[in-house]
């Protein structure tokens, strides 16, 4: 006597198989960041070697906004530093930037926040920004590619962008990445 597999079966089946594929990817992905061949931080970073996208940011409270136009008529570096009063992780590296622009210049976007809820960030955790702009309907950050808050672009002199980081600064992405990034661009 032979047996068929009906229609409704397969259909009772489908989750099941559905849930092992799943399992299945989820396990590679968890042996992949044991033997180091899978970071979830590091993403594809197509805004590298690339030039800044065209923009020009209203002031947010208590700096002053700028365009693509000035960020790329500095004579040295700068690293432009995406933010929001709501990102947890931006009140991580808070001190981190503070540290950091005794060492080059910090320029701040507030990404889709509230410009009393930014200025009160900034007041809070420290101002560590030269210059501070508001990208409050997100449009800008979309045109540099950016995938989330905290993310970080080295800008060097032209408009060039040398260096993408998503998610906070580190002490390790600084060494590891921004460090010689900078040292490649000659500063």
């Amino acid at each position: 006597m032979s047996r068929s597999v009906s229609r409704r079966q397969v259909l009772m089946l489908a989750p099941l198989g559905a849930a092992a594929a799943a399992g299945v990817g989820f396990w590679s992905m968890l042996s992949g960041m044991g033997s180091g061949r899978f970071d979830p931080h590091d993403i594809h970073a197509p805004a590298v070697n690339r030039r800044v996208p065209d923009f020009m940011l209203p002031s947010q409270a208590p700096g002053t906004g700028f365009s693509s136009q000035q960020l790329a008529a500095q004579q040295a570096p700068v690293l432009v530093n995406f933010f929001a009063s709501w990102c947890i992780p931006c009140v991580l590296e808070a001190q981190t930037l503070v540290g950091l622009a005794h060492t080059l210049p910090i320029w701040g976007i507030a990404y889709k926040d509230h410009a009393d809820n930014a200025a009160g960030f900034v007041k809070r955790t420290g101002t560590p920004y030269a210059r501070l702009a508001a990208d409050g309907d997100g449009l800008s950050a979309i045109d540099w590619g950016v995938s989330g808050v905290p993310e970080s672009f080295l800008v060097l002199p032209g408009g060039l962008i040398r260096w993408h980081v998503a998610g906070p600064l580190t002490q390790d992405n600084i060494s590891g990445g921004l460090m010689p990034a900078l040292r490649g661009a000659g500063r």
